[in-house]
């Protein structure tokens, strides 16, 4: 009993520290912002992450001497590099010029717990799943999120589109939330690098592809240099988090990183820029909260393949 509790409480600092990591990023700009001289491309600077990471993990899996997995894994691990990373980043960039803000386009992404809880029961059978409480802290992180940065109506047909782009993107990184939780566990005998290895490769080759095609790499040492640190500090700790908690945590409970991130990222730069919040937005970070919270904390059901039941 105690070993379950110590590694739930393990689980939930995990997923905590990773959220924190991610508001880091949220905040790069404002924390070191003589840090970026010569910014790189998006697509490029995404990949230079993965590519960290499939060498990280790679070393891992070698020493390890885990070998390939079956085929099926193979190409579920794959499936997870796309739809975890790749397509929704593809997604966001189309979408940038058409969803004004990063504000709104993290108010959509507090929309993945709500598509998890549909898709768990079918895309990870047998893996414990939430009450029918928890849709409604689903609703309430994302009622939250719009109270502190409200989505307004689109405006145009470009507008439509964006935010179509933006909700298929969340879509699709809760459904290959679900598939990496579930493909996890189907690792016996492994650690998790095999699999963030195979999915890591896939987000690197595809982004670097993307980014070779679309923008205009740039590979000068003083560009890369601030790159690499802040992929080696910030974002590699956090991949690891993620797919280390893959085995430990259900895929709702994972996307819950989606509203703690931008949450932890609010409260840290009101402090840092010392800006008193309005009452609704006070609102909205409680609503965001209690519905984490929850999502977080309350005990979890076997999945029976049953759904949400409308009934």
């Amino acid at each position: 009993m105690a070993g379950n509790s110590s590694a739930r409480a393990a689980s939930i600092a995990g997923l905590l520290s990773l959220s924190l990591l991610w508001a880091f990023g949220i905040l790069r700009t404002d924390l070191l912002p003589r840090l970026i001289v010569d910014p790189l491309p998006y697509l490029q600077k995404q990949a230079l992450s993965f590519a960290l990471l499939t060498i990280v993990t790679s070393l891992a899996a070698t020493l390890r001497q885990e070998g390939w997995p079956c085929r099926r894994l193979l190409w579920d691990s794959v499936f997870v590099g796309l739809g975890l990373f790749v397509i929704p980043l593809g997604l966001t960039t189309l979408a940038t010029g058409w969803v004004p803000g990063l504000a709104q386009a993290a108010t959509l992404f507090t929309l993945t717990p709500v598509f998890a809880l549909v898709f768990e029961p079918y895309m990870s059978p047998g893996t414990a799943t939430q009450s029918r409480g928890g849709l409604i802290a689903a609703l309430a992180s994302l009622a939250g999120a719009l109270c502190v940065f409200p989505v307004g109506i689109p405006a145009s047909i470009q507008a439509a589109g964006g935010l179509c782009a933006m909700i298929l993107a969340t879509a699709c990184v809760a459904a290959a939330n679900c598939k990496a939780v579930a493909t996890a566990k189907e690792f016996s005998g492994r650690s998790a690098a095999t699999q963030a290895a195979i999915a890591a490769a896939t987000a690197t080759i595809s982004l670097t592809a993307a980014s070779a095609v679309t923008e205009r790499p740039l590979w000068k040492w003083d560009a890369l240099r601030p790159e690499l640190l802040w992929s080696a500090m910030i974002e590699l700790p956090g991949l690891l988090l993620l797919f280390w908690l893959l085995r430990r945590m259900s895929a709702t409970r994972m996307t819950t990183r989606y509203v703690l991130a931008p949450l932890l990222a609010i409260l840290a730069g009101a402090g840092l820029i010392r800006i008193p919040l309005a009452p609704r937005t006070w609102l909205g970070l409680l609503l965001m909260a209690a519905g984490a919270a929850y999502l977080l904390l309350a005990p979890e059901a076997e999945s029976k393949l049953e759904g949400l039941s409308l009934r």
